[in-house]
């Protein structure tokens, strides 16, 4: 697999590296964003932290705005950032909307036309980056842990609840829980799998816990009161109770008067690598 590193700045003693490859999955080119802290560039196997942006973001947003690096530097903790849709497969109309196409992959596999050529980060984020991550970058063996806000919470708790064999540790910063019920998730779910919304259960958090579907771990969820999206979009006390009704060990967290923003993710930062560090065994 052929991986281009496209920029390269020490931070928190560690590194941030912008890298590019051709992803099969996508059957596009793709970038993402790496932070390797001093103990990784040591040639050190370190956990291994996913981050998941959400709707108009890039694979950058999250390491340049959410002050996690320092935190992670700290606990020795690799950070990976990717993007949030493919870029450039030439669907029509792909580029006209915040919520569907460009920058609004929903981290899941498309099965309909003309989506599903390229529109597959359900695979990307769960097969084919963990596997380069492995091999490019030394942490075959390696803990992961994934986490991510809004449309990435979503995400993150979808992969989580999927695959508790690969992601050791879960948690979401106001995400989308119920994106089968909510605007959101009903016009990106339409697009991308169809009308028939049983198949919808299968990238839907509170679905998944519904069905049956359960992580070890505990996984944290925080949201702000003020948040703009809160009641038509969010709905985080969808899956508080189906949690609660299925045994599945959360602690969702309320913080008054604050919003969606980053500003938001930078005052719980520290919660979450904290939770992901004991998780994943760091900082021990």
């Amino acid at each position: 697999m052929s991986v281009e590193a496209l920029s390269h700045q020490l931070c928190h003693g560690g590194a941030v590296v912008a890298m590019s490859h051709r992803s099969n999955s996508l059957g596009l080119d793709a970038q993402f964003m790496v932070f390797q802290p001093a103990q990784a560039l040591r040639g050190e196997k370190v956990p291994v932290l996913f981050l998941l942006a959400g709707l108009t973001c890039t694979h950058e947003t999250f390491l340049q705005k959410s002050t996690i690096i320092a935190e992670a530097a700290a606990c020795g903790i690799m950070l990976v950032a990717p993007d949030t849709s493919p870029r450039g497969a030439g669907v029509s109309g792909e580029a006209e909307g915040y919520d569907l196409g460009t920058g609004a992959g929903f981290y899941l596999d498309a099965t309909q036309s003309p989506w599903a050529n390229h529109y597959r980060m359900g695979s990307y984020v769960s097969d084919e980056l963990p596997r380069l991550v492995r091999t490019e970058f030394g942490q075959d063996g390696a803990p992961f842990g994934i986490m991510g806000h809004s449309m990435g919470g979503h995400g993150a708790l979808v992969h989580g609840l999927r695959d508790p064999s690969l992601w050791h540790s879960v948690s979401a910063l106001a995400p989308i829980v119920h994106p089968a019920a909510v605007p959101w998730g009903e016009k990106a779910f339409t697009a991308y799998l169809g009308e028939n919304r049983e198949s919808w259960k299968d990238w839907d958090a509170v679905s998944l816990i519904e069905s049956g579907k359960r992580h070890p771990g505990e996984i944290l969820i925080d949201q702000g009161t003020a948040d703009q999206f809160l009641a038509r979009e969010l709905r985080p006390d969808l899956i508080e109770n189906a949690a609660a009704r299925a045994g599945q060990p959360l602690t969702l967290r309320y913080h008054e008067g604050y919003d969606h923003s980053y500003w938001f993710i930078q005052s719980v930062i520290a919660d979450h690598v904290a939770h992901h560090a004991r998780l994943l065994g760091a900082c021990s």
